[in-house]
């Protein structure tokens, strides 16, 4: 079993990435570019060739919407905002799902899990991904 790295180190702070990229590999040729961004919460942005974008939090899960402005190290702003549900980590073809499912998901911002929860087992499931990611 791996060591969890101490919360708000450099390794803390990139444990959602492999994850994210994942998650843009299932997205294939419609992603445009994506970036990580640090903390509080961890978020991440996957821009689409189609001028919309979606955008990962560890406490909200995936929200989709048209671009409107954003970077690394800049918070992701969309328009239309659409919450995809499914928790905060669901499987890569299922966030694809999601999004290519007009019918599912909402305008209300869940909230599975609160950033401040450091110990609550999230960081495990991270790691987890990250670790499967290596053997893939």
């Amino acid at each position: 079993m791996t060591s969890l790295p101490e919360p708000y180190s450099q390794e803390w702070l990139r444990l959602p990435v492999p994850y994210v990229r994942q998650v843009a590999q299932a997205l294939g040729e419609r992603v445009a570019r994506w970036w990580d961004d640090p903390f509080d919460p961890r978020d991440a942005t996957i821009v689409l060739l189609d001028g919309t974008a979606l955008v990962w939090d560890e406490e909200s899960g995936w929200r989709h919407g048209r671009f409107v402005s954003g970077e690394q190290g800049v918070r992701t702003e969309l328009a239309a905002v659409r919450h995809l549900g499914g928790g905060v980590l669901p499987e890569p073809a299922r966030v694809v799902a999601l999004l290519d499912d007009p019918t599912y998901g909402s305008a209300w911002r869940p909230q599975y899990r609160s950033y401040k929860h450091l110990h609550d087992g999230f960081d495990r499931a991270l790691a987890n991904v990250a670790d499967l990611s290596v053997t893939a």
